[in-house]
This record gives C-alpha cells, structure tokens and sequence, in this order.
C-alpha cells in the first residue's frame, strides 16, 4: 500500500514503537496531518492492542482499527543484532519517534534518547509513559485505569456516596495522544527553522494532573476535598444533568444573565429576581434548594420540549445520549465523524480526528496488517532484495504469512 501523502507535515517521517493506546493515538494524529507513520512491531502479535477485545470483526480488533489508521508496519525482532541495526538504519531517516518501553531496557538496546540523538541530531525523539522519565516511580508501568486513580480524576466521579469510579473511556491514554502531538508539531517547527531535535517527556499521570487543574486549582485555594457528587459539584451553579419526563438531559449555566434567561423559560421568576441567586457565588451557596424547585419543573416536559425552549433563549443543553443515539446524532453525520475502515463493509468505524484543516481532506487508510509494508519501507531504506530475504530467513524480520506464500509460488 502506498498511502498518498498530503497535509502540512507531508514528506515527514515518523517511527512508531508504541503498544496499547496513547502512543498509537499521537501516531496517528501525525498521520492524519500527512506525517508517513511506520509502526514497528514484535514478530508474532505485534502491537498488544491487536489482540484487546471483543470484538473483533474479520480478526481485527475494533480497539485496534480506531488508533491505527494512515499508518505502514514493520515486524522486526529486536532482540537480535540484525533488528536492532534495521531499525537503527530507519531512524536515522526519521524525523520523529515515539516509544514507550521502559527506560533501562532502551538502554540495553540502544535506543535511549541521548544515544538516539547523538546518531541523529535532528531527531524528535519523544518518551511516553505511565509516570514520566524521572522521579521516583518512573520505573512503574501506567495504564489508563491507574493513571485516573493516582491522579485523583476517579475521587471525583461517581455518584453522590458511591464508590469512586473511571471515566468509562480511554481518557487518560486519548488526551496523553493529544499532549504528544502537540509538543511533537511544536518541536517539528523548530526541527524546520533550526535542525535541532528535541526530547519530549509525556506521562499519562501528567496528563491527567493537566485534565484535574481546575479541581486541583480550586482545593489549594481552600475549597473543601471534593467527593464523587454524580456530577452535581460543578463551580457553576446550574451546572448538572435533571430527569426530564421522559429521559436525562443536561442545563450548562455559564453567567448571570443565562441564569434569568433560564428561570423565566421554566416558570420560575422568582428565583430570576431574588437578589441572593444574582451571581454564581450565590447559586452555589444555595445550590440545595435550588435544584430540587428546577427538577420538578423540568420533570412535567419532556426533553425535546426543553431543548427546543433553552436552543431560542441560547441556554446550553442536551440529552443524555446513548451510543446508539450519538453515531445517529445528525450533527455527528453531518461533520462525518466516524469514517468507514475501508474494506471493512462498515462494520469498523474510526473517529474523525478532532480537528480539521480547510486545505486537507480526511486521510482514512486502512489500518496495517502485521508486517504488511516490511519489505516496503526496508527497501526505501538502502536494503536490497536480497539482504531482506536473508534477514528473513533468520527471523530478524517478518512479513505477512499471504505475501511470503505469494513469493514462494512465483
């Protein structure tokens, strides 16, 4: 497959090593945005999110599909010599790469970042891990679920007197994808103007101490701990989900005179021109008796009634939407959010990155079968026919079982 090549950051190469979800998600933002992604993978089951499911359609992970897509693999064995030298020869064409291994072992490897760098002054090298490249705990493993635990996102979720609870998506590794991309582009423009590299250090801890700031700014200044609330604990008061007659939705509050919009469209006045309730500070305080009167207003309509009333008065709301609501939602369709994997018959869906460039159509390449673009990418970087069968036949580098089969019947 020769993925075509367009965005600002065409003709830019980018090695990725990264397992699970973070790491491919940066990849793969660097691949929508036109980068050439090689994704470097063990021989046998290649990137451990191959095999996360249920479900799984045709044998592929649906996990898998949606951080992979735009991208070519590479099997190479690295734990022999000859690996390791290809992958050495590819990095010293690149311009970006992305590993999560443990420190000690890139050590022992050779693919540390100041031995990376010395090799390859313009390389972009960036580290992703659980808890960052220093202190004293940067030798543990992260995951998503531990990352929210330790970085007190889970001590505020849940129901109010309930047990803490996850966010019930990937969030720690999505936003960790997000935070790599961003500092790799910024490090992209000095590698252009300067030809200095860079080494980037992005930790899904950090990331998720980034998505807590506002709580965590809030405790320092004084505000009391806070506690698993069901979502009512807002610093904006209202600010929270309410039981319509038929079904949840959500009324964001954001100012003052939303507020008055607010009370006069669900008939209570009063609370509109009590001068305790004037300001947010205010509605806080008196945040107990005030929602109980707003639940039994909002409880006698349904929830299409009051989105129509709160959409003319430009009071933010919305259902709660189920999945199967929110991939029907005429605004999701419109954007064309979720894409087709191609050959999939619609049975696999990725999501649109979350942004979008006048000048550049969405990229949606199939996500690599394991190895597919092995001999590929070797042959883009000086080895011959030859030296990959050879290679080949040691097990220092795969290709796919079809294309193998394919050459031995020739």
């Amino acid at each position: 497959m020769n993925i075509e090549q367009n965005g600002p950051l065409s003709g830019l190469r980018v090695v990725d090593m990264t397992t699970s979800y973070a790491g491919p998600t940066a990849a793969m933002y660097l691949a929508d945005l036109g980068a050439t992604v090689i994704k470097v993978e063990r021989p046998g089951h290649g990137d451990d999110t191959r095999g996360w499911g249920p479900p799984f359609v045709g044998g592929t992970s649906a996990w898998f599909a949606s951080a992979n897509r735009n991208k070519q693999s590479l099997v190479l064995n690295l734990r022999s010599d000859e690996g390791r030298e290809v992958l050495l020869r590819l990095l010293d064409t690149a311009d970006v790469f992305l590993q999560n291994m443990n420190p000690a072992k890139l050590v022992r490897m050779g693919i540390d970042g100041e031995t990376l760098r010395a090799r390859n002054p313009r390389l972009i090298y960036c580290a992703m891990s659980g808890f960052g490249l220093d202190g004293p705990d940067s030798h543990l493993p992260g995951y998503d679920l531990v990352a929210q635990a330790r970085s007190g996102i889970m001590s505020v979720t849940g129901e109010a007197g309930g047990a803490p609870q996850r966010v019930s998506t990937a969030l720690s590794d999505v936003v960790t994808g997000m935070s790599a991309a961003i500092a790799i582009n910024a490090a992209l423009v000095r590698q252009a103007r300067t030809g200095e590299g860079e080494l980037i250090d992005v930790s899904l801890l950090d990331t998720d101490l980034a998505l807590m700031a506002p709580r965590i700014a809030s405790f320092h200044a004084g505000e009391p701990e806070p506690a698993p609330s069901g979502g009512t604990d807002s610093v904006l008061a209202v600010y929270q989900s309410f039981e319509a007659s038929d079904r949840s939705l959500v009324v964001a509050i954001g100012n003052d005179a939303m507020w008055t919009r607010f009370c006069r469209a669900v008939g209570l006045p009063e609370l509109a021109t009590n001068s305790a309730l004037a300001d947010n500070a205010g509605r806080r305080e008196h945040r107990s008796t005030i929602t109980p009167r707003i639940s039994e207003r909002l409880a006698a309509r349904t929830a299409a009634d009051w989105l129509r009333i709160f959409g003319e008065i430009d009071v933010p709301a919305a259902s709660v939407q189920s999945l199967s609501e929110v991939v029907k939602d005429p605004q999701v369709v419109a954007r064309g959010a979720l894409m087709p994997v191609p050959g999939s018959g619609g049975e696999l869906v990725t999501v649109h990155s979350p942004f979008r460039l006048a000048s550049q159509p969405a990229r949606n390449e199939r996500f690599p079968d394991l190895g597919e673009h092995t001999r590929e990418v070797m042959l883009e970087i000086g080895y011959s026919e030859e030296q990959i069968d050879s290679l080949r036949s040691i097990g220092a580098v795969t290709e796919p079982i079809s294309v193998v089969s394919e050459e031995s019947l020739a």
